[in-house]
């Protein structure tokens, strides 16, 4: 049985589950709350020295930080691969993923879905200065992904990748905002292709009320 350790609010503990459903792997989500009065409990941060999520257990076997821990799932279990097989499409595949966690997680999650949806959700106000800062970024990230997406229903193509189960967690809450729905609908292949995923177990089983 896989441990995974994390938060299902964690767009990146949800696509190392969707990884996992992707692959036919059997897991165990073993809570663990990052925002919590005084932090991870001491016997997290023992397999985690940065107190971030997710970890992966694998037996006597812990990894952590999810780049490593996607290819671990494609690369140490049976199932559909969810890596190219050759050295370009694979290349392209980590760019995306690159991609994703320097630029898209937290100009996309941070500074515009918290900030327009999050926040005021919780009664507190919208920072309008960070999210309008951001727009630009923003718009940059959607084009450079929208140039990226080929011909398939995948991000890659014909064959489901890493790239797809990463994205669509941050892509997802990006399209609750308003500017990110707009922004959207500017990028149609991505847009389309968001749209498709959505309705797809892994994406489905992994949402806050599944």
């Amino acid at each position: 049985m896989i441990e995974l350790y994390g938060a299902d609010y964690s767009v990146y503990v949800r696509s190392a589950r969707m990884a996992l459903i992707e692959k036919g792997i059997a897991y165990e989500l073993v809570p663990i709350d990052v925002f919590a009065p005084g932090g991870p409990p001491e016997s997290y941060l023992e397999l985690q020295p940065f107190g971030k999520i997710p970890t992966l257990k694998h037996g006597d076997f812990t990894l952590f930080e999810t780049a490593a821990i996607l290819r671990y799932i494609d690369e140490a279990f049976d199932g559909p691969p969810l890596q190219p097989a050759s050295p370009q499409p694979r290349a392209r595949m980590a760019q995306l993923l690159s991609i994703l966690d320097n630029y898209a997680y937290k100009t996309l999650v941070w500074d515009i879905f918290v900030e327009r949806v999050s926040k005021p959700s919780g009664g507190a106000p919208a920072d309008e200065v960070k999210i309008a800062s951001a727009l630009g970024r923003a718009r940059t990230i959607v084009e450079t992904l929208e140039a990226l997406v080929t011909e398939g229903p995948f991000l890659m193509g014909d064959q489901i990748t890493l790239a797809d189960c990463h994205a669509a967690p941050m892509l997802a809450l990006f399209e609750l905002s308003e500017e990110g729905l707009l922004l959207l609908r500017s990028a149609p292949k991505l847009s389309s292709w968001l749209q498709m995923f959505k309705e797809r177990d892994s994406f489905r089983k992994t949402g806050l009320s599944g």
